[in-house]
Formats: structure tokens, C-alpha cells, sequence
């Protein structure tokens, strides 16, 4: 069977079949998806070597998002998330690119940067130039702290140096550029900044202090484009209030902050899914928001193409990795790598990216049409439904009266949950 993203039905399946159905249809055996059961899942013991003070593990639901089709080629996503209608309006957003072609998108080179900052340099500007001065040397010595980085083809690709006044004082920051190929990076620039410190501290003047990466991860970015169909979407009415609900987001920083976080609920759903660093993922993101001009603005930008469609594009860094931390050692993390099928961390990346687009217009959509709450309220009132202790078979029922009586509350959803059994 020729992988597809496309499963009908899959929601009214049972999580067992579900798990088949997406085998099948991403080419994967039943079992190197087996993990996303939590009884094949991460184990107390191993995540006693994780982290400090284990006393438990938290779980999180993991969908599967479907219809997307990535550079041509047909791509099941994982997403860990808690929230209702995340999974379902990623999906949607999915099918209705795939009308056009579905997502293209394109990456800068894997590069991470690690910061050496500099204190007490009597001559800051001098200190900056004679550090560009030693690049060569400075480079050969963070490359000797990982001979197989540099056997795999990454390594150092430059140094920067700024010059950084601050309230408390003038610094020399040095940026060691290193590709760090399909790791997310953290680890292998960290200790390269630490190797560099001294001698650059030396060669500037003064006295190395922090060693750090940043987060700001603004030469490793990830782009993603898709065109939705105007008339899938309900016309050119629909179009432009779509343009301009986008457009608030671009010039109002407070429509914006939540404008990206839709974004993100794609991107950190599978960035957890895989097990990389939502964290960093997140901080990035958020700092790439930031225009020259100092304005927080929206992520992505949409516009209207010469046939009346929306022409929807995003650019954000994307430090995620295939090696290393968590994806190696989570099952499930592992797992869902399989189910992608991605060979590269750049190619993981990209369908990250892709997937931050389709919630995004999803979320931007149904802001225009309906109001965000019509899909989000449905899926809501079940969860009201089952905290009130309604059984699986109660709960569609009680969420349904929820909905009509538009009143999606945990006393309303106790009240009819007791006239219902008091029916039987």
C-alpha cells in the first residue's frame, strides 16, 4: 500500500485500531509504533535516569495528524498535546493545502551558536577585531573538542564577535556558528564554548564569564508555504477577512502574542511528540517575532495570490534534533520519528514548521468565520463531561445538551448528568 496521509474514518476507530490504521497507512510495522501504548511506553526505571527526584510520569495524549502532504510526499504527524481541537484543526488546515499541492518548504543549514561573553576589556573595539583576528585558531580548537562532529560534516562555520554595552558594563561576546548536522546542538556548542573561553579572554584582554549557546537560533531557520483554496475556504468574502485578521497580527503586538501561540500549539505538539526541546523550540520562536524595528509581530504572513487564494508562508528557527537526548531515548519519541519517516533533523524541521502554518491558518480561519470557540466548545464539553465522572457511553450525550444549552460548565454538566441517570 503506497503511504498516505489520508485515513477516513480514523476517528471512529478505536485507539488499538487506530494504531493500525496509521501503520498501514505510513508503511510502518504495528510494531515500531507499539511505544505510543503507555504499557510499551516509557517506564519508571528509565525515567529515573532522565531526570533528577523521579517519583512518576506525567502523560500526555498523542494524535495523529492527518491529510498533510510535505514536499510531495504524503506525512502522518505525531502531536503531544493536551488541548481539545488541536490535532483535528491541524488536520483540516491539512486537507484543505493538499487541494493546491499541500506544504513546500526549505531550510537554512543546521548552525547553532554558542556565546563566550567577555568582562573588563579596556579596549573593547581592539578586543573585538583581535579575536576575528585569531578565527583560525579559535576554530581549530573548538573543532578539536568534537573530531566525529567534524567527521560527519559539521563543525565550526565561523566566529562572530559584538561589542554589547549594558548598565553594568561594556562585554566582547564572541559566537562560535557550528553545524551540528542532525543533533539539536545544546550539548556539543556548550562544550566548545568552554574550551574557547580562556584563550579568547586572553586574546580580547579580560575575563571569559558566561559560556553559553542562545536560543535565539536565527541562522537555523525552517520555512514552510501553502496556498488555500478560496473557494474550499467559502469565497472571496472569507478570503479577505482571513487577510485581515492576519494582518492585525502583523502590526498589533497584542493580537500577535496570541496569534503566535496558535502557531506554536502545532509546533510544540510535535516538537514534544519527538522529543526535542519545547523550551528552546519556544524561545526561539518567540525571539525571531521580534522585527528590527523592536515590534513583537506575527510569525507568519498571509496574502492574497493573483487567483483570489490565501498564500499563507512562515520562517522560524527550528533547533530540533534526530540524535541525542530524549529522541533516543524515549519510546514513544522514537516511535513517532519512525511514523515520520524523516531521515535529516532538517527534514523533521520542515514538517514542523508546516504543521505551525496549518494550525495557524486553522486557528486565523475559524477567528474569521465561525469564532474559535464553535469547534474548540465541542470538544471541550466532553472533557467538562468526563470530570463530572459521566462513563464513556454518558459522555456524548451530556456534552451534546452542554453545546445547546450553551452553557459548557462543570455544574450544568453535573446537573444533566443527573437528570440523565435519574431517566434511566
Amino acid at each position: 500500500m503506497p503511504r498516505t496521509s489520508r485515513i477516513q474514518g480514523l476517528r471512529d476507530l478505536s485507539v488499538e485500531a487506530r494504531r493500525e490504521a496509521v501503520a498501514e497507512a505510513a508503511g510502518v510495522t504495528s510494531a515500531s509504533i507499539a511505544a505510543f501504548d503507555p504499557a510499551n511506553g516509557l517506564g519508571i526505571e528509565l525515567a529515573d535516569h532522565m531526570i533528577e527526584n523521579v517519583a512518576g510520569i506525567l502523560g500526555v495524549p498523542l494524535g495523529i495528524a492527518t491529510n498533510f502532504v510535505v514536499n510531495g510526499a504524503d506525512v502522518l504527524v505525531p502531536m503531544a498535546t493536551e488541548e481539545a481541537s488541536v490535532v483535528a484543526a491541524a488536520s483540516n488546515a491539512a486537507k484543505i493545502a493538499r487541494i493546491r499541492g499541500g506544504f513546500s518548504t526549505s531550510s537554512t543549514a543546521t548552525v547553532m551558536q554558542a556565546q563566550v561573553q567577555i568582562v573588563g576589556v579596556a579596549d573593547p573595539e581592539a578586543g573585538r577585531v583581535r579575536l576575528l583576528e585569531a578565527r583560525d585558531e579559535l576554530i581549530a580548537l573548538a573543532d578539536a573538542q568534537d573530531p566525529k562532529l567534524v567527521e560527519f560534516g559539521g563543525g565550526v562555520r565561523d566566529i562572530a564577535v559584538r561589542v554589547v554595552r549594558s548598565r553594568a558594563g561594556t562585554y566582547v561576546v564572541a559566537h562560535l556558528q557550528v553545524d551540528v548536522r542532525d543533533a539539536m546542538g545544546a550539548n556539543a556548542v556548550n562544550t566548545m564554548a568552554e574550551a574557547i573561553a580562556e584563550r579568547a579572554a586572553e586574546i580580547a584582554g579580560g575575563n571569559s564569564l558566561l559560556r553559553i549557546l542562545t536560543n535565539k537560533a536565527d541562522l537555523r531557520l525552517s520555512r514552510a508555504r501553502a496556498v488555500f483554496d478560496a473557494e474550499a475556504l467559502g469565497g472571496a468574502g472569507v478570503v479577505d477577512d482571513i487577510i485581515h485578521a492576519a494582518a492585525l497580527a502583523e502590526a498589533d503586538p497584542y493580537r500577535a502574542a496570541t496569534h503566535n501561540k496558535g502557531i506554536m500549539n502545532g509546533i510544540s505538539a510535535v516538537v514534544l511528540a519527538t522529543g526535542n526541546d519545547t523550551r528552546a523550540v519556544e524561545a526561539g520562536a518567540h525571539s525571531h517575532a521580534v522585527s528590527a524595528a523592536g515590534l513583537y509581530t506575527s510569525l507568519s504572513r498571509f496574502e492574497k495570490d493573483a487567483d483570489g487564494n490565501v498564500a499563507a508562508s512562515i520562517e522560524v528557527p527550528m533547533p530540533v534534533g534526530l540524535v541525542g537526548g530524549a529522541t533516543k531515548i524515549h519510546p514513544a519519541a522514537r516511535a513517532a520519528i519512525t511514523l515520520l519517516g524523516v531521515g535529516t533533523a532538517a527534514e523533521l524541521a520542515e514538517i514542523i514548521t508546516a504543521v505551525g502554518l496549518a494550525q495557524n491558518f486553522a486557528a486565523v480561519r475559524a477567528l474569521a468565520t465561525e469564532g474559535i470557540q464553535r469547534g474548540h466548545m465541542s470538544l471541550h464539553a466532553r472533557n467538562i463531561a468526563s470530570t463530572v465522572g459521566a462513563t464513556p457511553r454518558e459522555v456524548p450525550a451530556v456534552a451534546a445538551r452542554l453545546i445547546a444549552d450553551k452553557a459548557v460548565r462543570a455544574d450544568h454538566a453535573e446537573r444533566i448528568l443527573a437528570e440523565l441517570r435519574q431517566g434511566r
